[in-house]
């Protein structure tokens, strides 16, 4: 069983990007891995803004990340990047806080015209920061993603299906990672 740190870097409390990763997070967990959510959103502004890496916030935060064998990144796509707080985290976070990690990149958008964020956009920053392996990732539309009165989920199922590929292949992924060799 891995440890998952499922990142959502919407800046909405009623993100459909948040939403979906959520909706993930039980198919991971159905798989057996430990799931940690973490909202960037409800992080807070002073330390994010201020780069304060010495905030508690931003200190248990940097330890989640250290502590997960994978990460799932969710991130809605505002002119053609991912989100400004989702920035800033990664940008608090010390340079190889991914290192020996399995990484999985989301994206939600309204068009198909911000589809390739992920690749040129995202995967360079995760890459940077010494991920060990970044799975596909995957772009969903927004029209596709439909959050009903009380907060219950529906994909569309074509999407809803692929997405499901996605992160089967990425809890693979997990499985196939060495642990880190022992400090002798």
């Amino acid at each position: 069983m891995a440890t998952v740190l499922s990142v959502s870097g919407s800046p909405s409390a009623t993100s459909r990007t948040n939403r979906l990763l959520r909706h993930l997070d039980q198919r991971l967990t159905a798989h057996g891995h430990e799931v940690i959510p973490l909202d960037v959103r409800a992080l807070p502004a002073e330390a994010l803004l201020g780069a304060d890496f010495r905030h508690p916030a931003v200190v248990r935060v940097t330890d989640l990340f250290a502590r997960a064998d994978g990460v799932v990144v969710g991130t809605p796509v505002y002119k053609a990047s991912y989100s400004g707080v989702l920035k800033a985290l990664l940008d608090l976070l010390p340079q190889h806080a991914l290192a020996g990690k399995t990484v999985l990149p989301l994206a939600t958008g309204g068009s198909t015209a911000h589809v390739l964020a992920i690749d040129y956009a995202l995967r360079p920053v995760l890459n940077s920061m010494g991920a060990a392996h970044i799975v596909q990732g995957w772009f969903t539309l927004d029209r596709h993603i439909t959050v009903h009165e009380g907060g219950a989920l529906t994909v569309a199922p074509a999407a809803d299906g692929a997405l499901a590929d996605v992160v089967d292949h990425f809890s693979a992924a997990l499985a196939r990672v060495p642990a880190p060799a022992a400090a002798g």
